[in-house]
């Protein structure tokens, strides 16, 4: 849960609000680029970006209910239902009825997922070089670095 925080800036700003350097909007912008350099990188063009973290999700953690791979992949339920429904129908992942409780379906990937992920793996550390090629070392150490921390932010802070 995101909280809203009582921190207000030393001195007032009274520059005009420019909505194209706000963090938001630059976030936006450098996902939209890391997005399209994914889909020209990806070795399977059929394979979305979140589709992959789904796949990277079920190698790291074995099987896992949709409840699990939302916590994994930050995604929300009805979004994932779809991913899930797409990687199966391309038999990258087979469902189960999970043993301890018959109403949960435990989703695992299959061994021509595994192929797949196994064949996207030098392609995503291309891609990951690609979206931060204009950086330098560290610049790319010190984005990964913030970007982790504005994540954690709120957890750091509740």
């Amino acid at each position: 849960m995101i909280k809203k925080t009582s921190a207000q800036p030393a001195v007032p700003d009274t520059a005009p609000y420019d909505v194209t350097e706000q963090v938001g909007h630059l976030l936006r912008k450098a996902y939209q680029r890391h997005t399209a350099i994914f889909q020209q990188n990806a070795c399977d063009p059929q394979l979305t970006s979140i589709q992959f973290v789904t796949l990277c999700a079920l190698r790291d953690h074995g099987p896992s209910s949709q409840a699990e791979l939302i916590k994994a992949t930050a995604v929300d339920q009805a979004t994932i239902r779809g991913i899930v429904d797409r990687l199966k129908a391309r038999e990258l992942v087979q469902l189960s009825p999970d043993p301890s409780d018959k109403r949960k379906v435990i989703v695992e990937l299959t061994e021509t997922g595994a192929a797949l992920l196994d064949a996207m793996i030098p392609c995503a550390r291309q891609i990951s070089q690609l979206s931060m090629g204009c950086l330098n070392a560290g610049e790319q150490v010190a984005i990964l670095f913030l970007l982790r921390k504005m994540i954690d932010g709120d957890e750091a802070a509740g």
